[in-house]
């Protein structure tokens, strides 16, 4: 009878034992074996390919390193023991009478071993996993979703739809269906690690997150483009009829779909339920259940239901908006830290290190004291007397206030309950001169913001090279304004219209190709750049 097949397997039992790390490199020579179509190894062959391993990992070939044979064949009985592997006796090699009675074995892997080494496999791939933003498979989906569609008008006219073209069809946009969502998660995982982490090496992430922004921004537009024309692909096969193309390929599955295996039970019975499975219906049914939560998944992937609803398309924009966001800030976190600037996880990181590196006791306490002003309540001052003779007889810390001697305060701090003497009240400041000056100097302010929006006004659209000289507040009314009309305008447009936050002004902005580089003279200096049309208006005068 073969090994490791009495009691209920238990393949990751190996794990947790105490010589894990054995055990994984024999099931690690098990799977190298069955790649190469071997099935069936002996003690010998396993402790060869252990080896093996060792050398191809190391750059020198190790002498006398390794496990010895006898350790390896009691590894192999412990692992047949705990279901991972299948030991047969090895009868071809008996040439004599001791031979047979020797214990000799063949191993292979069982399939409850099997299925945790594939476990094992998936595990360790979704841990080191980066995960990417698949822009590509956003066109894929697109394009086989145009070929969905054609089959599916064409059914609605009349002519039989291709069962294998169509069953292919849906299976390659499941596969890049399920690979984008899947990259997708795995890569907004790693960029939030990436962000978490990004104190351990601030040069590297700084070099990082220029790529890496740039790349979330490509995808983000690409999703937007895209993610609209596949919903309104999915929209339009829905409309012409996608249940007819959902079951020619289940009726196709169903086709290859085999019974379940037979099993007899403990009492003799057959395992196998013929009514419970119920043919080739059956399965038909069970594959078309498939393939409509397989075509609700992507329809709920690109198409919002309502607004309590949104897709996980416009989801995953806006984490991907969020995590340029959460990278711009922690950049500037660094800038900031880099220019000295206060920042407080910093600042509590080298305090920290300040309380580690006291050498004693007080000097932590003087510490504490210095950081975060924890001082004693200052209406409970005690006397000297008191204070001498705490200092001649310390009381422990855990010592009850019921015990504890009592605490002489000061008698004037009984009587009146504070220590201020009494007397007449400060008098009350004049602050009417600060006013006046505060109102003048609003008054010239405004007065001056009223001259510079006249001055910037422009009867139409003029060149920026064809704007007068302008003096410090009219220039900064101007930069303000430049700014909010670039800041407004997108990459693809050649002309904004903006107003300003306080409403006071409007801005029309129209790029000039072709045209040499505008200069704006002012009192600061001469402002050079790209030339531009510009009309101002000034709204609050045109309200006048």
């Amino acid at each position: 009878m073969p090994l490791g097949t009495g009691s209920p397997a238990q393949p990751f039992a190996h794990l947790q034992a105490q010589n894990s790390a054995l055990y994984r490199q024999i099931l690690d020579a098990f799977v190298r074996a069955k790649q190469r179509f071997t099935v069936h190894l002996r003690p010998e062959d396993v402790l060869i390919e252990i080896l093996a391993a060792a050398r191809d990992t190391t750059t020198e070939t190790p002498t006398g390193v390794g496990p010895s044979l006898e350790t390896v064949r009691a590894a192999l009985d412990q692992l047949a023991g705990w279901g991972n592997l299948r030991a047969d006796p090895d009868t071809g090699r008996v040439t004599t009478v001791e031979d047979f009675h020797r214990a000799r074995y063949l191993y292979q892997l069982t399939r409850e071993g099997h299925a945790a080494e594939d476990a094992i496999a998936r595990y360790e791939e979704a841990i080191g996993r980066r995960g990417a933003l698949q822009s590509v498979a956003l066109s894929d989906i697109a394009e086989q979703l145009r070929g969905l569609l054609a089959v599916a008008e064409a059914a609605a006219a009349g002519e039989p739809p291709d069962a294998a073209k169509t069953h292919l069809l849906l299976l390659s946009l499941v596969d890049r269906f399920t690979g984008l969502a899947d990259n997708a998660q795995a890569f907004m995982a790693s960029l939030r690690r990436a962000i978490d982490f990004s104190d351990a090496d601030v040069a590297a992430f700084l070099a990082y997150k220029e790529q890496l922004i740039a790349y979330l921004e490509r995808f983000i537009a690409d999703l937007a483009n895209r993610g609209a024309e596949i919903a309104a692909l999915a929209r339009r096969i829905e409309a012409v009829g996608v249940t007819p193309l959902l079951e020619v390929a289940a009726r196709r599955e169903a086709a290859d779909a085999a019974p379940p295996e037979e099993h007899g039970d403990a009492d003799g019975r057959d395992g196998l339920d013929r009514d419970a499975w119920g043919g080739h219906d059956a399965a038909m049914r069970q594959a078309l259940d498939t393939w409509r939560l397989r075509w609700a998944g992507l329809r709920d992937w690109f198409v919002s239901a309502d607004s309590s609803r949104p897709a996980q398309a416009r989801l995953l924009r806006t984490a991907a908006i969020g995590g340029i966001r959460q990278l711009l800030s922690t950049v500037a976190a660094i800038n900031e830290r880099r220019a000295g600037r206060s920042d407080r996880s910093a600042d509590f990181r080298r305090l920290a290190l300040w309380f580690a590196e006291a050498p004693d006791d007080e000097a932590a306490h003087r510490l504490w004291h210095t950081a975060f002003g924890l001082s004693p309540a200052r209406h409970l001052t005690t006397t000297a007397a008191t204070l001498a003779a705490a200092e001649e007889r310390p009381v422990p810390a855990a010592t009850p206030w019921a015990r504890a001697p009592r605490l002489e305060i000061s008698p004037r701090l009984r009587r009146t309950g504070s220590y201020e003497r009494r007397g007449a009240p400060n008098r009350v400041i004049d602050r009417s001169e600060q006013r006046r000056v505060l109102a003048e100097r609003m008054r010239r302010e405004a007065e001056q913001t009223a001259r510079a929006r006249a001055a910037l006004a422009t009867p139409g659209p003029i060149h920026l090279s064809e704007l007068a000289r302008l003096d410090s507040a009219e220039f900064r009314l101007f930069l303000q304004l430049l700014g909010d009309a670039l800041a407004a305008r997108r990459p693809d447009q050649s002309e904004v219209t903006t107003t300003t936050s306080d409403g006071t002004m409007a801005v029309r902005l129209r790029r000039v190709d072709g045209a040499p580089p505008a200069r704006v003279v002012t009192e600061d200096g001469v402002l050079t750049g790209p030339e531009h049309l510009i009309e101002i208006t000034d709204l609050v005068g045109a309200d006048r």
